[in-house]
């Protein structure tokens, strides 16, 4: 289909909201449209105009993420979506090209997107990323505490306290945000709206918090934070506390998140869902940047294939130093005593995200490395759980 893509001019912005309404089922006063537009995030709008009319579009939000305990520029890809007369033209195809090519010029080195269709995005170079544990727990399973030392305390309006809790936590895990105030400000706190409470311990010292809101004899908890394990023991005594008042508990977790364990009766409802997918947008300026495991100097021969992203395919030559730090340059022709090893970029940004081990991608034929490269991929990049408490 024949079709210009460009960003959006500001007067095209109303329209724009009203294909997300039409496409994502829900609706905006005229006044709503307006505060929302007036509290956007830095973002990107690319459009794809047929006959100067908008048929299909996308945003690019400019956030940043926790990968290996640093900040990494990401690009969220937001609100695609095409009006029904325009669907299967390959707008989206061209939209999502030209977004990669975009973060890519931004320095946006990898990018993150909730999928409609995950064997869609991975078309595209998205691989699965991040999963969450969702808990429905009855009031009668809820842990029996005796009262734990420190305090917890509702507060409102403090957000650098929660900001700070919050950044602990994120940065031991892969994939979770780097909220700014803005994020906070326009997206987190008008979306888990409810009751803030912080837990401080014997020390006096803030160590962890809960987000959340009791309606229908339900606590929702939007958001859980514990900084160690006394944290968590004192804000599930504080939950617990709220038996009179509710039937159940639901709340999401990390998927490794070991409630279960530590309950007296772990028979609660449990569900894994799939949630959000990665991209690595520019590998080699991604690697440039990743932090390694230390106490290993290498080299290594890297395959790659992209068919979205060509500045991503080829032959290269990764040396990783002692100090974690690595290079990366094109490499013309294999070199037979330097370990080889060969993927698709979904599977470089699931390994390098830490969400699968390189062994099992090569178990299940999505890896292809000799035993040596193998070894060393398992030693280079650390173990982490991937986690995702947003949404975009």
């Amino acid at each position: 289909m024949d079709a210009e893509i460009r960003l959006l001019l500001e007067e095209e912005m109303i329209e724009s909201m009203e294909l997300s309404e039409f496409a994502f089922q829900y609706e905006q006063t005229p006044e709503e449209r307006e505060r929302k537009r007036a509290a956007r995030l830095p973002s990107q709008n690319w459009g794809a105009f047929v006959q100067e009319r908008l048929a299909a579009k996308l945003t690019i939000l400019e956030l940043k993420t926790w990968i290996q305990g640093k900040v990494f520029d990401m690009g969220g890809i937001a609100g695609v979506a095409t009006w029904p007369e325009y669907r299967r033209g390959g707008l989206v195809s061209r939209l999502l090209e030209r977004a990669l090519a975009d973060m890519r010029q931004r320095g946006q080195t990898v990018s993150f997107l909730h999928p409609f269709d995950f064997g869609f995005y991975r078309k595209f170079g998205w691989e699965t990323y991040a999963e969450y544990k969702k808990y429905e727990i009855p009031t009668a399973l809820l842990p029996k505490l005796p009262p734990q030392p420190g305090a917890v305390r509702r507060i409102k309006d403090d957000l650098p306290l929660l900001s700070g809790l919050y950044e602990q936590m994120a940065r031991r895990y892969n994939g979770t945000l780097a909220r700014s105030e803005a994020w906070w400000q326009h997206r987190v706190l008008p979306s888990k709206k409810g009751t803030v409470a912080v837990c401080f311990d014997a020390a006096g010292e803030p160590a962890g918090y809960a987000i959340y809101q009791v309606k229908d004899r339900t606590m929702t908890v939007h958001e859980l934070v514990c900084l160690h394990h006394g944290a968590r023991l004192q804000l599930w005594r504080f939950i617990a506390d709220h038996d009179s008042m509710i039937d159940k508990v639901t709340l999401t977790a990390p998927a490794n998140d070991p409630l279960p364990f530590v309950l007296s009766n772990p028979r609660i409802g449990q569900e894994i869902v799939p949630y959000f997918m990665a991209r690595i947008v520019d590998a080699p300026a991604f690697v440039a940047e990743y932090p390694f495991s230390t106490g290993i100097e290498c080299e290594l021969e890297l395959t790659l294939t992209d068919e979205r992203a060509p500045w991503n395919a080829g032959r290269f030559r990764l040396k990783v130093y002692e100090a974690g730090a690595a290079s990366i340059e094109a490499a013309a022709h294999p070199v037979a005593q330097i370990p080889q090893l060969s993927c698709d970029i979904q599977t470089f940004t699931s390994m390098l995200m830490s969400y699968q081990r390189p062994a099992l991608l090569r178990d299940i034929g999505r890896l292809s490395a000799d035993d040596n490269a193998l070894e060393l991929l398992e030693r280079l990049i650390p173990a982490a759980q991937t986690y995702l408490p947003d949404f975009f």
